[in-house]
């Protein structure tokens, strides 16, 4: 093959984004003129290019760690303010944790992958943060009935927890589950009525924790039912309330902590 023929056939190759030390078979003194110096020329352009794609994924690399680091932050943060409404009610202090804490465990058990496992935490952490608006009344003994007025403020929580993170996409799927954690799979729930199919299993499984905690709690208005009861009550309206397959995860977990 000629030299000029071979040296068109190697710069296709680099064109293609295939490099190869091929080039350099070109640059040898005994390469007629302008073949060397056209292969030289080409060697150099690679080297340079090469380069630049290693500083560009170092900069890339850097920019994705900084990334994190504004994610956990802006994390950190929102979770302070989640930590400020519990403390506005003694009765749920602690109340965003341990649904986190079970969510997880429910998570587990159904084999949900890892990366899915963190955003039920994360909206376990969050599921209430739409409560911040809440007026101080709600968070004040009162009888287990509420008037009608706070019965709207209760309803609404979930949308308005989604108007506060809308704006953090990097959230991904918890948005959703913070949303739809009050839905049920008869449609009964709220805010949006959803059926079964349409409810995120993130948000059924969150919705099964939640409830079992708030069963298990003390509150002004009743005081918390022991660990069989409050799952018995859950077993009964699987399938309406809560979703059925998360009810039978949370039961194979509650048996694992005996």
């Amino acid at each position: 093959m000629m030299a000029v023929d071979r040296l068109l056939e190697i710069i296709e190759e680099i064109a293609a984004g295939r490099y190869s030390n091929d080039i350099m078979e070109l640059t040898d003194e005994n390469q007629p003129e302008p073949v060397r110096t056209i292969a030289e020329a080409m060697g150099l352009m690679m080297v340079k290019v090469e380069a630049r794609d290693y500083r560009l994924e170092l900069m890339v690399k850097d920019l994705e760690e900084l990334n994190e680091k504004i994610r956990q932050s802006t994390i950190h943060a929102v979770s302070a303010m989640a930590h400020a409404l519990a403390a506005r009610d003694a009765y749920t202090e602690g109340h965003a944790e341990r649904v986190a804490g079970l969510a997880v465990r429910i998570a587990r058990e159904l084999g949900v992958e890892d990366e899915e496992v963190e955003s039920v935490r994360l909206g376990g952490i969050l599921h209430d943060i739409g409560k911040i608006g809440f007026s101080d009344r709600l968070f004040s003994p009162h009888e287990a009935k509420n008037p009608p007025d706070m019965v709207k403020e209760i309803l609404c929580h979930p949308s308005t927890g989604v108007e506060i993170l809308q704006a953090l996409d990097f959230l991904g799927p918890a948005l959703n589950y913070v949303h739809c954690h009050h839905e049920r799979p008869d449609g009964k729930g709220y805010p949006r009525q959803l059926m079964d199919k349409e409810i995120p299993l993130g948000a059924k499984i969150l919705a099964v924790a939640d409830a079992f905690d708030a069963m298990t709690t003390d509150r002004p208005y009743q005081k918390g039912k022991p660990t069989g009861v409050a799952l018995g009550i859950l077993k009964k309206h699987a399938g309406t309330k809560w979703d059925r397959d998360c009810v039978a995860a949370f039961e194979a977990v509650m048996r694992l902590s005996l």
